[in-house]
């Protein structure tokens, strides 16, 4: 696996040594895994730095579900979930914070705010100006692919080669980024688990995670508590099962495992201490003589 020296602002991060953990704060009351759980100020400033003292090495705040069929936030509501949690992190936290969006004016207020990082599922397709906004801050940026948007991306998504689909996607976002002023130095690519794909094509693209290598940026995934793990973790009646139950926390080691041993550098999860856990014995795995 490629190393990469990520300098930027007040902070560094080496990606390759060891497989960094992105903790997720989702600051909403609809997310498919936590929805609610931390829309109260208090509550994500507490589920904030708990992520940060069990080993995160980002910390990435969101104020807009992008679970399957949800909708948009507007703008300023965005801002008055994400603004004051990140303002209050920034003082308490040393790792750096990203600000899941798509809208370049929420991504303007959280860097304000403190946030460093621009994690976009869109991969700059939904806002002009989030572009020009990360080459003027010269931040980091997480570009991922996605079948559509949130609201149409798992209506019945299909692909005649995924892998190359995927990685000729990435491959332009990744153009069209440097030609707006980002650095590719400052660019991370994920593949966008459980955005307009299928269990199988989940499961195809950690088996074949190994193949953005080429791309020669670091790779990012997502898998955490996903519909595609509890779709197989079902019981024999095929009922649902809810995200938070401890046997899909299992299932999301599983995947957090396979993800490392293919290749990813960051890896974005609910549960910090367990995947730390895990990465710990996959590291020690991947670097022994």
């Amino acid at each position: 696996m490629g190393i990469y020296n990520l300098l930027w602002g007040e902070h560094s991060l080496v990606l390759g040594k060891q497989t960094r953990i992105m903790g997720i704060l989702n600051i909403t009351p609809d997310s498919f895994s936590d929805g609610g759980n931390f829309f109260a100020f208090d509550k994500a400033v507490a589920q904030g730095q708990k992520l940060y003292q069990d080993g995160a090495d980002i910390l990435d705040v969101g104020g807009e579900s992008t679970r399957p069929f949800s909708d948009q936030v507007p703008v300023e509501e965005e801002i008055r979930r994400v603004v004051p949690v990140i303002e209050k992190l920034a003082s308490r936290v040393s790792i750096p914070i990203s600000i899941d969006t798509t809208k370049a004016e929420v991504a303007r207020r959280a860097l304000e705010a403190g946030a460093s990082i621009i994690n976009d599922v869109s991969a700059l397709r939904l806002d002009d100006n989030l572009a020009k906004l990360a080459a003027e801050y010269d931040v980091p940026v997480i570009l991922m692919h996605m079948l559509g948007t949130p609201k149409t991306m798992q209506v019945a998504p299909a692909y005649d080669d995924l892998i190359l689909e995927i990685k000729t996607f990435l491959e332009k976002a990744i153009e069209r980024a440097v030609e707006k002023g980002i650095a590719k130095s400052k660019i991370i690519i994920d593949p966008g688990v459980g955005f307009g794909k299928t269990v199988e094509h989940n499961l195809s693209l950690i088996g074949h995670l190994s193949q953005f290598k080429a791309l020669d940026v670091p790779i990012m995934i997502g898998p955490s508590r996903k519909a595609f793990l509890r779709n197989i973790l079902k019981d024999k009646n095929r009922k649902d099962i809810q995200p938070d139950l401890p046997v899909v926390e299992t299932g999301t080691q599983a995947a957090v495992a396979a993800s490392a041993l293919n290749g990813a550098h960051i890896i974005r999860v609910h549960n910090v201490a367990d995947t730390r856990a895990t990465l710990k014995i996959i590291d020690a795995i991947k670097n022994s003589p």
